[in-house]
């Protein structure tokens, strides 16, 4: 369906390589784009686009290569986190194991990576539970949530030479006090404590 002068709504594209809808609203033309700059992480842009209205406006764009995350449930039913020093937020959190992808990774061996590498566990299994855009507003990272089945422990702790971690396992019940004292503060961690949790409830 088109409609004159406000872009194509809802105009459906196929499925990437990670099973999310490619979706088309409304949709901002760019007329001209500028790298700004560009990192170990992430690289910017300052794209200058036409609005469905006709008029013009500038979009300020981080471009990410994606990342995972690892629900990590251990034998004694307690969730693997780590706690980590975030200098954005001046302040320790913890968090889920989870790290960006590396250019032409595939996406369950760079989960399989990260957990080890920040937990010194591997597992025999893995299983997506969900795909997301983490900031959409002005960023294109997405952002792949696995959970690790059949947890084994190998103590191969391997973390980047600036990278400082400690790693601990709690409860449910500490997990959700965590949470509530913003110890846990991030979405994906906030994420998989709620799945953790729901799993709990329909399993009794």
């Amino acid at each position: 369906m088109e409609i004159k002068k406000y872009g194509k709504l809802y105009e459906v594209n196929d499925r990437d390589r990670t099973g999310v809808l490619q979706m088309k609203t409304f949709e901002e033309i760019t007329i001209s784009s500028k790298r700004i700059f560009d990192g170990r992480v992430i690289s910017l842009q300052v794209d200058k686009v036409e609005l469905p209205n006709g008029n013009i406006s500038t979009r300020e764009i981080v471009r990410h290569p994606g990342a995972v995350a690892v629900v990590a449930i251990t034998k004694d039913n307690k969730m693997i986190l780590v706690e980590q020093y975030r200098k954005p937020l001046e302040q320790s959190i913890f968090e889920i194991p989870a790290g960006k992808l590396e250019k032409g990774e595939d996406i369950e061996a760079s989960a399989k990576r990260e957990l080890e590498e920040e937990t010194g566990y591997t597992c025999k299994e893995l299983e997506h539970l969900t795909s997301f855009y983490t900031s959409p507003g002005f960023a294109n990272e997405i952002l792949h949530i696995y959970r690790a089945n059949d947890l084994v422990y190998r103590n191969s702790l391997q973390t980047d030479e600036d990278e400082f971690v400690n790693v601990v396992e709690v409860t449910l019940e500490e997990a959700l006090q965590m949470v509530k004292e913003q110890k846990i503060f991030d979405a994906k961690t906030i994420y998989a404590v709620q799945y953790w949790q729901m799993k709990t409830i329909m399993e009794k």
